[in-house]
Order: C-alpha cells, then structure tokens, then sequence
C-alpha cells in the first residue's frame, strides 16, 4: 500500500503518534471543481483540508475513496485523515471540521479506524446514482441534480440498456481520457436497478470500480437507446469491442450522486 502520509507536509514528527478517521462526507458538488485538490481551484479535498488546517493548527492531508468530477455530489464519499493522538472525540473533531465547512460540505460520520484502512485502497467498491428528470418543465429544485429529458423514454429498451452493463466487462468504450491511462479498463457491474416514476427516471450502479466518467456515459448510452437515438445492438457492440470510438453522449454531471462507498 502507498504511503502518502508524507505529502504536503502531513508527516507527523517521529515521536508523535496518530490517530486515523475515517470520515463519511455528504456534499452538494454544483459549485466545487469536483473532489481532487488542483491548482489554482476550490475543490471538496481543498476545504476539508483547511477545515482541518483550522482544527488541528497544521495542514493534514485528507484521502478520499476516489475523485467525483467538477459538478458531481455525494451522499457517502469516504476519505481518511491522520491526526494527533490528542483527546479529542471523533464526535468533537467532526463536530469541530463543520463549523469550519461551507454549509454545501458535511462531514455525517467520524469515527477512528486501524492505520491500516485507506480509503481508497481499501474500498471494495461503489455506489452510484443518477438521476433524469422526465417533467415536462424542469423543475428549480431537480437544477444541478438532475438531467432534463424531454424526449418520452421507451421503458423496454431503457431496462434492456441498464441490463447489458451488469456482470465483467471491458469498459474502455465507456470511459475518457483523464490524460493518464488506467492499468485496466475492466470492472465488475454487480447490478443496475431502474426506478421510475411519473417525472422521475432513477438509474443505480453498483460496481467494483468505475472509470473515468463512466457511470455518465453508460447513462448517455441507455437514454439515447430509451429515446430510439441508438440501438442496443449499437451499444451492445462498443460494449463487447471495448470500442471508444464515434460519437457518445456523455450525461451531465448535475445528475449524479455518489451514494456509497463499499468495503
């Protein structure tokens, strides 16, 4: 397992000793660059890193289960931190970091953990949902949180879409470049469940792991079969071939919600 604690300052002195939480954060990622600190940018890792800064008195390095891209929100994103051995309470540092968060950041649970739980390395896999607005006015409160779909889905071919990605599959047809190449493009889809209602089109996956966009382009690739832009043959083909290539719809970030984080 890497060891990151070195980075940014975060190494505790030797003789110091340290605790590590494991923190479950909720957040409305509408405003924020997405969760990975960059430069230059205001990032969910950035404010829970200052929040911890303000706390602690020293910058503490926060890991996170994965990265949510610019726009993407969360109900269960899990990261760790490693603190001083001090007597402060789970409860008081969580309790503590909110103070010093925006209100559209929340740290939901807090508890310590063995220093040998990662975050990310740990995580056995993931949650996520996507949400598609189906009304025939895009309500103010579905802004940022859902995809506006006008078009009239075709139930059938929806639920046929959602069902070609579960089970092992090489997804490099459903992925984008993020500048530096994965060691594997396959992942494991234990299930996909479709939920609707009359103004609302829910689609959840559970996966090992996703790629970069991914969970977003397979929902491109299930509404342009649901609206007849495609066919699942279409689809089933890129699938199979791992084939990126030709035009795809990539659905907006606004609608989709890391739910959980699996370990």
């Amino acid at each position: 397992m890497p060891n990151e604690n070195s980075h940014r300052g975060d190494k505790l002195a030797p003789a110091e000793k340290a605790r590590r939480l494991k923190l479950i954060i909720a957040y409305d990622g509408a405003t924020f660059r997405g969760w990975q600190s960059q430069a230059s940018s205001d990032t969910i890792q950035d404010r829970l890193e200052n929040a911890f800064a303000r706390v602690a008195g020293r910058k503490i390095r926060v890991h996170g289960a994965g990265r949510t891209d610019t726009g993407v929100h969360a109900l269960g994103q899990c990261a760790h931190a490693d603190v001083s051995a001090t007597r402060l309470t789970p409860v008081v540092w969580m309790n503590a970091l909110n103070a010093s968060l925006p209100p559209q950041i929340r740290i939901v649970a807090c508890r310590f953990v063995p220093m040998s739980f990662h975050a990310r390395f740990s995580a056995r896999g993931k949650i996520y949902r996507y949400r598609i607005a189906t009304t025939p006015t895009f309500l103010p409160l579905d802004v940022d949180r859902a995809w506006h779909v006008i078009s009239p889905l075709d139930d059938d071919a929806l639920r046929a879409a959602a069902a070609l990605f579960i089970g092992t599959h090489d997804f490099a047809g459903f992925a984008a470049n993020r500048g530096q190449a994965p060691e594997s493009t396959t992942r494991t889809i234990r299930s996909v469940r479709v939920r609707r209602t009359a103004g609302m089109t829910v689609i959840e996956f559970d996966g090992d792991g996703f790629l970069y966009k991914m969970v977003r382009l397979m929902v491109g690739a299930i509404i342009c079969c649901a609206t007849g832009k495609e066919t699942i043959e279409v689809v089933q083909h890129r699938l199979l071939r791992a084939d990126g290539s030709g035009a795809r719809l990539v659905a907006p970030a606004g609608g989709l919600t890391l739910v959980r984080v699996r370990y």
